[in-house]
């Protein structure tokens, strides 16, 4: 597996020092959300322009850093028409940002029937899912006309919440450029945590043809919530899940989440060391 990290989990710097800090700190790869990650100036749609991302594409050619993810994780199921219209504008601007950029995939979630974006039993309703595939057909054409993979993420507070779901949006939509980001802690809650093993070992049998990117954190109970901390340090069974990665998926990345600065090295460490163990 390739190793990355979130681009905003590490400590802050401009791109010239963000990207090479990645680097230095052996991740070969990153999910960059360019509004959570670059505040030397405010991204929009109109800051998306080619020379951007032949910018960041240049200073990750040379540091070696490859571009797991372009995330833009917004409400593809917001009720509200004139807002969805511009949340789908956005989709379409990153698609053709990503045609320049190259990264692997465009991440994003899969929404709520709310404007809030949170989670209610209507989300994992058949008419919310239909409403997303509806609404996320033309954000695939637009993966598919700039040669770029959109990649959706299950989450179990959201309409897609397992894998069964994502097979489904998958079939219903038939292209080969709409794929899966894994993240095993997004689809558990306090309900199913004890069945994460099902879970893991179900998304593999569903989905393993599709899963472009794995993200990799961990979770323990705290009250009815579960809370998201780094990787190695919580209740994932992280053997399962990375014997599974080695099984089907080799030289997948894989990107940290919910690390911090001065832990982020040593969880890498971690995870590689038991990888290579498996």
């Amino acid at each position: 597996m390739q190793l990355g990290i979130r681009a905003h989990d590490v400590e802050y710097g401009p791109l010239d020092e963000l990207i090479p800090r990645i680097r230095s700190q052996g991740f070969s790869c990153m999910h960059i959300a360019l509004s959570k990650s670059i505040r030397e100036f405010k991204p929009d749609l109109s800051t998306m322009t080619p020379g951007l991302a032949m910018y960041i594409r240049r200073l990750c050619d040379d540091n070696h850093v490859d571009i797991a993810v372009l995330g833009n994780y917004l409400n593809l199921a917001h009720p509200d028409p004139i807002k969805l219209a511009e949340i789908i504008r956005k989709y379409v601007v990153h698609m053709r940002f990503a045609s320049i950029l190259r990264p692997g995939v465009v991440g994003t979630e899969t929404g709520a029937v709310n404007a809030e974006y949170k989670y209610e039993p209507a989300n994992h309703d058949r008419e919310a899912l239909d409403t997303f595939i509806r609404n996320v057909k033309p954000v695939v054409e637009a993966a598919e006309h700039f040669g770029v993979i959109l990649a959706i993420e299950p989450v179990w507070k959201h309409i897609v919440y397992g894998p069964e779901q994502a097979r489904y949006v998958l079939d219903e939509v038939g292209s080969p450029n709409l794929q899966i980001i894994f993240d095993p802690v997004n689809m558990l809650y306090k309900g199913n945590a004890d069945r994460q093993d099902e879970i893991i070992e179900t998304t593999f049998k569903l989905l393993k043809d599709d899963i472009a990117v794995v993200h990799m954190k961990d979770f323990k109970p705290e009250g009815d919530e579960l809370k998201s901390i780094p990787a190695g340090m919580g209740e994932l069974n992280y053997e399962l899940l990375l014997s599974k990665i080695k099984e089907y998926k080799p030289y997948v990345q894989c990107t940290l989440e919910n690390t911090s600065p001065d832990n982020a090295v040593r969880t890498a460490e971690y995870i590689q060391q038991m990888y290579d163990r498996i």
